[in-house]
């Protein structure tokens, strides 16, 4: 898809749940249906997509009807300072950070915020939600990472991290969400996982990232396999335990790429990208993982797809090369044949990435 222009540089986006619409907050405070003085640094939508909450530069939160594009409810003052991060948790939670690293929960019922937590000094960079233990992961700019249990009343967090000396800037989680990965800014990824406790990392990869996605489960290999957003304006699809480099799906250009978000809640088949730019890359992932096509398994289809240590094939989006398609394959997707004369695979490290020339050649 074209990439679509939108007048000025965009801070974040987020998807309707269940509809075709992405919302954009932009750097001139427009979500672009809100219009505001001051710059929109974050959204989110509920679960229906009726209601969209706006945070940014002007220190207010505000609630926008999706329906009738109009603000609804304006939280003045709802923190001391600029608020950098805004998550919808359910319908009785909404979490929204600062820059100085202050967390607030709020009922978006009732006016007045529910409870605020000050472990954090500096920015509030990102929010994963974990379900099952209605725990809140957060990160900061001042090197740790933080859990908030929100049943509890104490303003207090349930587990803090050891200094990682680094800013943390993004987080997702994988292996069902028993691992949680989490982006620096000096280009490595720490995986934390939950059974250790939260207390430090039990395994760093080298990397350059400032947003991370997951892949839809629908596709065989998310349960390890994220979309990274880098400063060098790339998104690359990275495999995890064992670390290797699959591809990459999109180019931002010189702008480092801030945001990277699946549409339908995370189980859609678009990306949508944003940097320090004016436009929104969308691309289309059925376009990149040939082999793992949603319509291609599990429909009554028992043949295998990807797996943990080989991971997804892709295609870069700008290849015209055809493949040789297979008369056996029950989905009739293309798939590249075998060369008999092709090196014989290496053992490679745990933490060593190895990369495919062959899907860079397009680019």
């Amino acid at each position: 898809m074209p990439d679509i222009s939108v007048g000025a540089q965009v801070f974040d986006l987020t998807f309707h749940p269940t509809e075709s619409i992405v919302y954009v907050g932009l750097l001139t405070g427009e979500v672009p249906l809100k219009p505001s003085k001051r710059s929109c640094r974050g959204l989110t939508v509920d679960e229906r997509g009726d209601r969209i909450w706006s945070v940014g530069k002007g220190k207010s939160l505000c609630t926008i009807d999706t329906r009738t594009a109009q603000i609804t409810n304006t939280q003045l003052a709802a923190h001391e300072c600029s608020i950098n991060r805004v998550r919808y948790i359910s319908q009785h939670f909404l979490a929204t950070g600062d820059d100085d690293g202050t967390v607030k929960l709020w009922d978006p019922r009732t006016p007045a915020e529910i409870r605020a937590y000050n472990h954090h000094f500096d920015f509030i960079s990102d929010f994963l939600w974990l379900p099952d233990k209605k725990h809140l992961v957060v990160t900061s700019g001042d090197g740790t990472l933080s859990v908030l249990d929100v049943r509890s009343g104490k303003p207090a967090p349930f587990a803090q991290s050891e200094d990682q000396e680094d800013e943390l800037l993004s987080a997702t989680a994988i292996k069902g969400g028993q691992k949680v990965v989490v982006g620096t800014q000096m280009g490595t990824l720490s995986i934390f996982n939950r059974k250790s406790g939260w207390g430090d990392c039990v395994d760093r990869t080298p990397a350059l990232i400032d947003a991370l996605c997951t892949l839809p489960s629908s596709y065989p290999s998310s349960h390890s396999t994220i979309l990274t957003g880098s400063s060098d304006g790339l998104i690359r699809v990275v495999q995890l335990l064992p670390t290797k480099l699959l591809g990459i799906v999109a180019d931002h250009g010189d702008f480092p790429v801030e945001r990277v978000v699946v549409d339908r809640a995370g189980e859609g088949r678009w990306v949508g990208s944003v940097g320090h730019e004016d436009v929104l890359k969308l691309t289309d992932l059925k376009d990149i993982f040939e082999d793992e096509d949603e319509g291609g398994v599990g429909e009554g289809d028992s043949e295998h797809v990807g797996s943990e240590d080989e991971g997804p094939s892709i295609t870069a989006p700008d290849s015209d090369e055809p493949e040789p398609e297979d008369p056996k394959s029950k989905s009739g997707k293309k798939k590249q044949a075998k060369d008999p004369l092709a090196k014989k695979k290496e053992k490679k490290g745990r933490n060593q990435i190895v990369t495919d020339p062959s899907f860079f050649s397009g680019l």
